[in-house]
C-alpha cells in the first residue's frame, strides 16, 4: 500500500469514527428527549388520577346526599309502615271480594235447557 493510499484510509477512518460519534451523540439526545417525555407523562398520569379519585370521593359524598335527601323526602310523603301495610292489606281484601262477587253473579246454569228449545 502506498503512502497516498494508506493516508486516504487513515482519513476515511477518521471520517468513520466521526460519524459514528455523531450517531451516538444524536442516539443519547433522543433517548434523553424519550425519558424526559416519559417523565412528564407518568407526572400528567398521576395528576390525572389523583384528580380522579378526588372526584369520585365527591361523588361518592353527593351520591350519599341524594340518598338521604330522598329518604327523607319518603319518609315525609308516605304514611307509616304498618298504615301502608293496611291500606295494602284492605285494597287486596276489596279485589278480592270484588272479583268474588262478579265471578258469582249472573247466570248459575251454563247450559240451555233442552225443552227451551223446542
Amino acid at each position: 500500500m502506498t503512502h497516498e493510499e494508506e493516508e486516504e484510509m487513515k482519513h476515511d477512518m477518521s471520517k468513520l469514527r466521526y460519524q459514528v460519534q455523531q450517531i451516538s451523540l444524536s442516539q443519547k439526545v433522543t433517548k434523553s428527549k424519550i425519558n424526559g417525555f416519559i417523565y412528564r407523562m407518568e407526572a400528567k398520569i398521576d395528576g390525572i388520577e389523583e384528580k380522579f379519585k378526588g372526584n369520585m370521593e365527591d361523588l361518592k359524598k353527593y351520591r350519599e346526599g341524594l340518598f338521604e335527601g330522598w329518604t327523607k323526602l319518603l319518609q315525609e310523603r308516605l304514611p307509616n309502615d304498618e298504615k301502608l301495610v293496611e291500606e295494602t292489606h284492605d285494597e287486596n281484601k276489596r279485589n278480592v271480594n270484588h272479583d268474588f262477587i262478579e265471578y258469582n253473579v249472573g247466570l248459575k246454569t251454563h247450559h240451555i235447557p233442552m225443552d227451551f228449545l223446542s
